[in-house]
């Protein structure tokens, strides 16, 4: 009963990165993407994000609930699962270890984020435009720790991705196990590079 438990959860922790949460990343960083295009472009962006329907309950239930949820879930699978170091082998033991450690670090990166922004924004101390942004990566310190947090992020998203196809049964054998490896792999530097991109724009207008 408890492994078929077990079952069950890790397939919901898989399901929850992909949908809605590694959605709604990728949504996220091509919004933010924008700043590339100019101050003007990143607000009407940002603004048209932020003036959607019911916008409120849409972050709630489709974000932060799921969120909350595959983080509660993703600490519950650090302690009850251990490496199988038969089943797979040297580089994608160590890419296991590392989705373990961005697990934590990008939770931290997340509720730090969502607090200097959307809470900030909803207690009315910040508006939601470029400047917001810009004020806090201009700080060496801060860009920094928002360039450790995009990585992470994107990297626990796209390994992530790699388990869910396991995990769901879509990729079986070693071969297409292998193939889906070369394609997070393009995924992550793909996304990352949206991530990267625009915190050099925010940080130093280029």
């Amino acid at each position: 009963m408890a492994g078929q438990r077990e079952f069950y959860y890790r397939r919901l922790h898989s399901l929850l990165g992909v949908v809605p949460i590694g959605i709604f990343l990728v949504q996220h960083l091509i919004v933010n993407h924008f700043a590339v295009y100019g101050e003007e472009s990143f607000n009407k962006a940002a603004g048209f994000m932020g003036g959607l329907p019911f916008v409120l309950l849409l972050e709630i239930f489709v974000i932060y609930l799921p969120i909350l949820f595959h983080a509660v879930l993703g600490v519950y699978i650090v302690f009850v699962t251990r490496n199988n170091k038969r089943s797979y082998g040297y580089l994608r033991n160590w890419l296991f270890y590392l989705q373990r450690f961005t697990g934590i670090v990008t939770l931290i990166f997340i509720v730090w984020h969502v607090w200097e922004t959307r809470i900030q924004i909803g207690m009315g101390n910040v508006d939601l435009n470029y400047s917001l942004m810009e004020g806090i990566l201009t700080n060496p310190i801060m860009f920094w720790f928002y360039v450790i947090g995009v990585l992470s992020t994107t990297f626990h998203f796209a390994n992530g991705l790699w388990s869910f196809l396991v995990t769901w049964g879509i990729t079986q054998s070693p071969k297409s196990q292998k193939i889906s490896t070369y394609a997070t792999l393009i995924l992550f530097l793909g996304i990352s590079y949206l991530g990267i991109r625009t915190l050099i724009t925010f940080a130093y207008g280029v």
